[in-house]
């Protein structure tokens, strides 16, 4: 056997075990939640607290975690849609609801006012799930009031999540148990030119959810990153439904069945095919894929300026 025939089977040999790897990794967490590996979420606490809950994945996690028994604290800005989704959400799940307004682009005083409000409860489950986008993809430097989103960008997307943890944290390490699920997003993950400071602000909740999850894991506290994709909400301006983008119940639904699956999941198998297509093309050929991806968002952006021409 020549040198390059050995070469070319241990080649092979890695390439098979590398595929077989990948198949049992896919296997393990698309049928994880049918072995029991996932969490009892009622068994957590008595309350789950869910940030940016009145509209789209926040408002979708606070009802599923009613659903299975939790009384939630829903955070969002606007007061009068938490009433109406707390009112929804007593009058379906019959459980307690607690709800608190503040704007999480205004700054680290709002911390003091979240946490006198969540004293005394016992908190199981905290979704950090608050963030804020473009309003269409753009170059960084031509971005209306620059100054200002890349403030709020940092306050809500990157700041809010420690300051829960911070906040809700110790009530689990007391009681050694809790769930923590910080909400990134498949931009984290991708090439995404054009919404540069929104894919960064979420690539830094990955990297916040492994390392914390490393040290708090022996303690009994579950932190896990969610990514998704696409979703038919109002920050994607999706209006309807559709395999690649789900409603936010059919997305909530499936990424709860991979908490303690998976450490970062992208809680929806659609989601996690497109996902692991493009992380293939961009290691064979990362020039394809940045080109695919930019021409992508470009025509995207040229639709939303010549819509807000009219």
């Amino acid at each position: 056997m020549s040198a390059f025939q050995s070469i070319s089977y241990v080649c092979a040999f890695i390439v098979a075990i590398q595929i077989i790897k990948n198949l049992l990794r896919l296997l393990y967490t698309a049928f994880g939640h049918r072995l029991g590996l996932t969490v009892n979420f009622s068994q957590m606490g008595k309350w789950a607290v869910v940030t940016g809950a009145s509209d789209g994945l926040g408002k979708a996690y606070s009802e599923a975690l009613a659903e299975k028994g939790l009384n939630v604290v829903l955070i969002s800005r606007s007061q009068e849609k938490l009433e109406n989704v707390a009112s929804e959400i007593e009058s379906a799940y019959k459980v307690q609801t607690k709800v608190i307004a503040v704007d999480f682009t205004e700054g680290d005083q709002i911390y003091d006012i979240i946490e006198k409000q969540l004293t005394g409860l016992e908190i199981g489950v905290l979704v950090n799930n608050v963030g804020i986008s473009y309003p269409y993809p753009e170059y960084f430097l031509e971005m209306k009031n620059i100054e200002t989103v890349i403030s709020n960008m940092i306050q809500c997307n990157v700041s809010s999540a420690p300051h829960m943890c911070r906040i809700v944290m110790p009530g689990m390490v007391e009681r050694r148990k809790g769930v923590v699920i910080n909400v990134s997003s498949l931009a984290a993950q991708v090439p995404n030119p054009f919404l540069a400071m929104y894919s960064a602000s979420k690539a830094f909740l990955k990297k916040f959810s492994a390392d914390l999850n490393t040290e708090y894991s022996s303690m009994g506290i579950i932190i896990q990153c969610i990514q998704p994709g696409y979703v038919a909400t109002k920050m994607t301006k999706i209006p309807k439904p559709s395999l690649m983008a789900p409603s936010p119940q059919t997305y909530v639904e499936s990424a709860l069945k991979t908490t303690g699956v998976e450490e970062y999941s992208y809680g929806y198998f659609p989601h996690k095919m497109m996902a692991e297509f493009v992380n293939l093309l961009d290691s064979v050929c990362p020039a394809l894929s940045k080109f695919v991806i930019k021409n992508m968002m470009m025509k995207i952006r040229s639709r939303a300026l010549k819509k807000n021409l009219k």
